[in-house]
C-alpha cells in the first residue's frame, strides 16, 4: 500500500499539508480531488521525491516501479511506436544484451526473462494503446516531431501506460484527450491491475474508473472507499452532521457563558461559575472549514430571434485553400443546445470558428442575423490574455462605463478574491485564467454561446457552477467537450464531425460512448485476426440467428437498467434529497445506484462479447 504518515509540507510560507495521514490499498484505483491550489500535483511530486517533505514520511513498497507522464512531450524523429516501446526499460536492456551476449547460459536466462515479461507481444500491446489514444497504423510509424503538442502528450501517456508500472500516477490525463480518447482511457483503467492515483476533475472518469477517493482539503488528506458520487454523498452527509453538532454546541456554549456572566460575581455561585468556565475551556470548538469561493456565472437575458438562427447551405470551410469540412447543410434554432462529437483533428474547432465568424466560408453560404451577439470561448484564447495586466484591468477595458466597485463585484462572483483581482495574469493558475476568460464572454451578453473545451482547467465545483449557469442560460449553445458529465447535462442535440462531414447523431452521449468502445473492440479484433490469420480462430458454437436474439435481449436488459438508473438520479436531484431527515433514504438510493451501475457495466461486457462473436461469424 501507499502510506502517508503524518506528512507536512509548505511552499513559499503557505502550508499545504499539516501532520496528515492516509493510506491507499494495493491494487486500488484512486481519484485525487480537491479545489484548485490545495496541493494535488504537489502530492505527486512528493511521492516521486522531486521535492522533500517538511515532516512525516510517504511509504511506498521497496522496488515499486512508479510511472508518471513526462512533463516534456517527446518531439524527436523517433517513430511513435519505438518511443512507446522504449518506455519498457527492462525489455530494452534485455534485447540489447541478447544481441551481444555470447555465454549460452546467460542467453538462455535473457530469453527466459523476456518470455516472463511478455516481451514478444510488446509491439502489439504498444500499438493497441496508441490505437486507443487515436493514432492510426500510419501515425504510429511517423516521427514524434510531426505531431502537435497535444498529440505528443498522448504519446507520453501511451509510454507510461505501456511501461505497466506498479504505481501509475496520472495528472489530469483527459485534458489533452478528446471524448473518444477519454472513453478508451476510462475502459483501460478499469482493467488495469496495479495501483493508480489519478488527479482528475472529470466526474465521469472518477465514477467509472476508480474505487476510492483521496480528498485534499484544509491541509488534510482523507481516503474514502467508492467512486466520486459515493464520496460526494458521504461528504455531504458528514458536513450536515457536523453543522448540526456545531449548532448544538453553540447553543450549549451560549447557555454556559450566560450562567458564568450572571453569577461569577456572586459568592454563593462563584464555585459553580468557575466549574462552568473549566467546562468551556475543555469544550473544543467545532470548526466548519470554509471552501474556497465557488464561482457563480450569470448570463443576462437574450434577444429572441425567429428560427432558424443559423443556416449553413452547401458550406465548405478550411485553411489555405484546403477544405476541412465540405457541403455542410445544417440549421441551428434559437433554443438548440448542441454538442459536437468527433476525434481531435476532424474539425470540431473549425466548425466552432466558422459559426463564431472567426473564419469565412470557402464555398456555399452562412446566414446569421446581423444583430446576433456571439460569445466564443476556446482554450487557445488563454494565451491571448495580456500577461502583465490584472483581471480587473481586463474587465475594466471591456466595461469601463461601470464603476470600479461593480467590476470588482463581477470578479468576486467569478471566484476571484480581493488579492487575485489585482494579480498579474501571468501569475494566475490555469483555472483562474479560464474563469477570467469565461467572465469576459459572459459580460458580452451573448445570444449564441460557443464553448470549446471550457472546463479543462476548472475543478469539479467550478464545473458544476458552470453547468448550473448554462442550464439557466436562455440562448443557444454549441459545446465541444470531452467531459461526458457536462455534455449529458447541457445538450439535447448532437452533431458528429467525421471525414469532412457534419451530420446528426441520433443517440445520446452514452450511445456514442458504446459506439466508440465497440469500434475500438472491432478494430482490435480485426488487428488480432490479421496478425493470426494462419492460426485457428475459435468461433462460438451459436448460430448467427441465436446471437442476434441474444444481442436484442442484452440491449433490452441494458435499457431497463438505464431506466432504473435514471429514476434514481431524478430522485437525487430533489432539493431536499440530502437533508438531515432524509439520510436513510439517501443511503438506500446511493446503494441501489451503485448496484444498477454494476449491472449495466456487467451487461455491457456481455453485449460487447456478443457483438464480437457476430463480427467473427460474419467474416
Amino acid at each position: 500500500m501507499i502510506n502517508f504518515k503524518n506528512i507536512s509540507f509548505s511552499i513559499g510560507g503557505v502550508s499545504l499539508f499539516d501532520d496528515t495521514s492516509a493510506f491507499v490499498p494495493t491494487g486500488h484505483k484512486v481519484g485525487i480531488v480537491g479545489r484548485n491550489g490545495v496541493g494535488k500535483t504537489t502530492l505527486f511530486k512528493l511521492i516521486l521525491r522531486e521535492i522533500t517533505l517538511d515532516g512525516g514520511v510517504i511509504e511506498v513498497p521497496r522496488n515499486y516501479k512508479i510511472g508518471a507522464v513526462a512533463q516534456e512531450a517527446p518531439s524527436n524523429e523517433e517513430k511513435l511506436i519505438d518511443t512507446v516501446l522504449a518506455a519498457d526499460i527492462e525489455r530494452a536492456k534485455l534485447l540489447s544484451a541478447s544481441e551481444i551476449e555470447t555465454d549460452p547460459n546467460k542467453i538462455a536466462n535473457i530469453h527466459t526473462r523476456l518470455a516472463d515479461i511478455d516481451a514478444y507481444s510488446a509491439e502489439a500491446r504498444a500499438s493497441s494503446i496508441l490505437s486507443g489514444l487515436g493514432f492510426s497504423q500510419t501515425d504510429q510509424h511517423s516521427p514524434c516531431s510531426s505531431f502537435s503538442g497535444g498529440w505528443r502528450m498522448r504519446v507520453a501517456l501511451a509510454s507510461v501506460l505501456f511501461s505497466n508500472p506498479d504505481l501509475l500516477l496520472l495528472d489530469e490525463p483527459t485534458n489533452y484527450l478528446d471524448f473518444e480518447g477519454t472513453a478508451w482511457l476510462e475502459n483501460y483503467l478499469q482493467k488495469f491491475k496495479n495501483t493508480v492515483l489519478v488527479i482528475s476533475h472529470d466526474r465521469n472518469l472518477l465514477n467509472k474508473s476508480v474505487s476510492g477517493i483521496l480528498h485534499l482539503s484544509s491541509k488534510k488528506i482523507q481516503f474514502y472507499t467508492g467512486n466520486y458520487d459515493t464520496f460526494d454523498n458521504e461528504r455531504r452527509s458528514q458536513l450536515e452532521q457536523k453543522i448540526s453538532q456545531k449548532n448544538k454546541q453553540d447553543v450549549q456554549r451560549a447557555n454556559i457563558q450566560s450562567f458564568v456572566d450572571r453569577f461569577k460575581a456572586k459568592a454563593s455561585k462563584a464555585r459553580q461559575a468557575q466549574s462552568r468556565i473549566k467546562i468551556l475551556e475543555k469544550m473544543k470548538p467545532i470548526v466548519i472549514e470554509e471552501d474556497q469561493k465557488i464561482p457563480k456565472f450569470k448570463f443576462e437575458d437574450v434577444i429572441k430571434f425567429a428560427p432558424p438562427l443559423v443556416t449553413l447551405d452547401q458550406a465548405s470551410v478550411g485553411y489555405n485553400q484546403v477544405e476541412v469540412l465540405k457541403n455542410i447543410n445544417i440549421q441551428i434554432n434559437p433554443d438548440d443546445r448542441i454538442g459536437l462529437l468527433g476525434v481531435n483533428g476532424e474539425g470540431k474547432s473549425t466548425f466552432s470558428k466558422l459559426i463564431a465568424k472567426k473564419i469565412n466560408v470557402m464555398k456555399g453560404h452562412l446566414l446569421i442575423p446581423k444583430k446576433l451577439k456571439i460569445g466564443y470561448f476556446a482554450q487557445h484564447q488563454l494565451d491571448e490574455l495580456r500577461p502583465n495586466e490584472t483581471p480587473f484591468q481586463h474587465l475594466y477595458l471591456k466595461i469601463n462605463k461601470e464603476i470600479p466597485s461593480k467590476i470588482r463585484a463581477k470578479l468576486g462572483s467569478a471566484g476571484f478574491t480581493s488579492e487575485t483581482m489585482d494579480l498579474e495574469v501571468r501569475r494566475l493558475s490555469g483555472g483562474q485564467k479560464a474563469r477570467l476568460l469565461m467572465l469576459l464572454v459572459v459580460i458580452e451578453k451573448p445570444d449564441l454561446l460557443i464553448l470549446d473545451e471550457p472546463t479543462n482547467h476548472l475543478d469539479i465545483e467550478s464545473r458544476e457552477a458552470l453547468i448550473m449557469a448554462l442550464n439557466d442560460y436562455k440562448g443557444s449553445l454549441i459545446l465541444v467537450s470531452h467531459d461526458a458529465f457536462l455534455v449529458e447535462r447541457l445538450v439535447d442535440r448532437l452533431l458528429i464531425i467525421k471525414d469532412g462531414n457534419v451530420s446528426e447523431f441520433s443517440g445520446d452521449i452514452h450511445d456514442y460512448r458504446k459506439l466508440i468502445l465497440n469500434n475500438n473492440s472491432k478494430k482490435k479484433k480485426q488487428e488480432s485476426i490479421l496478425k493470426n490469420k494462419n492460426s485457428n480462430v475459435s468461433i462460438p458454437n451459436f448460430s448467427l440467428s441465436d446471437l442476434k436474439k441474444s444481442l436484442t435481449y442484452s440491449e433490452k436488459k441494458i435499457l431497463e437498467f438505464e431506466k432504473e438508473k435514471k429514476t434514481l438520479e431524478i430522485e437525487m436531484l430533489n432539493q431536499n434529497f440530502y437533508s438531515s431527515n432524509n439520510q436513510k433514504r439517501a443511503q438506500e438510493v446511493n446503494v441501489n445506484l451503485q448496484k444498477v451501475l454494476l449491472k449495466i457495466a456487467e451487461e455491457e461486457k456481455v453485449w460487447e462479447k456478443i457483438v464480437e462473436s457476430i463480427e467473427l461469424i460474419s467474416k
